[in-house]
């Protein structure tokens, strides 16, 4: 943008840091410095000196409707369809089961959807038989929450010997990508406490009860949700 073009009622972009700033009155020096009375966008009157070396970062802003239907058509769908998915649940009282890989069974949907959601905070022992499905309807629950926003950080605690498996069901099923805490994640933890690095986190239940200084890490990290495997 030239210097000439700085005249009363200009908007201009790159005169103040952020923002645009409207020009009210000019007072050339020459043919090269020019002094500018302008208005910022808080409504602010201030001057500076400007050069020609100072076209490079000025721009003009043309006045336009406030609106318009010249929006790229394909950002517009994406924006859209996201905002429909995350209010989803408002209209699929069961989205976490169309949305996995799962066939639950009745008393699944009943512990879950109808005893465990409602219940908020949640405080709830599955002391269901071996095999009856509580893997997936800690999965159903989490996946259900994640759906509707009200989780983000999980911990799941289990036995050394099943940890493999919840990380395997849990991904295949629900596309939930946990991570298995490890020594390496402990001593490679930028901030010295790895669980506050992990959304997802899954931990042996031996590694914690033997080591201390996890313990400590781990009660000075929030979570949304913890499970307890073989309580």
């Amino acid at each position: 943008m030239r210097l000439e073009e700085l005249v009363p009622g200009a908007v201009v972009r790159g005169l103040v840091h952020s923002g645009l700033a409207t020009v009210t009155a000019c007072k050339w020096y020459g043919d090269d410095v020019v002094e500018l009375t302008y208005r910022n966008a808080d409504g602010n009157v201030a001057s500076a000196l400007l050069y020609r070396d100072d076209e490079a970062r000025l721009q003009p802003v043309t006045a336009g409707r406030p609106w318009a239907f010249d929006g790229d058509g394909a950002t517009f769908r994406l924006v859209s369809e996201a905002h429909r998915i995350r209010l989803a649940h408002l209209f699929d009282p069961l989205l976490a089961v169309h949305t996995s890989l799962v066939d639950p069974l009745p008393h699944q949907l009943t512990a879950v959807y109808e005893r465990m959601l409602p219940v908020q905070p949640l405080r709830f022992l599955l002391a269901d038989d071996p095999g009856a499905g509580k893997t997936i309807m800690a999965g159903l629950y989490i996946r259900e929450l994640m759906l509707r926003g009200d989780l983000e950080r999980c911990l799941v605690i289990a036995p050394g010997s099943l940890v493999e498996q919840w990380q395997e069901e849990l991904d295949s099923k629900f596309d939930l990508r946990f991570d298995i805490m490890s020594r390496d994640m402990v001593e490679a933890a930028r901030t010295g406490n790895p669980f506050n690095e992990r959304n997802l986190l899954i931990c042996r239940l031996d590694q914690l009860s033997r080591a201390g200084d996890l313990r400590d890490r781990l009660a000075a990290s929030d979570w949304d949700l913890v499970v307890f495997d073989e309580a």
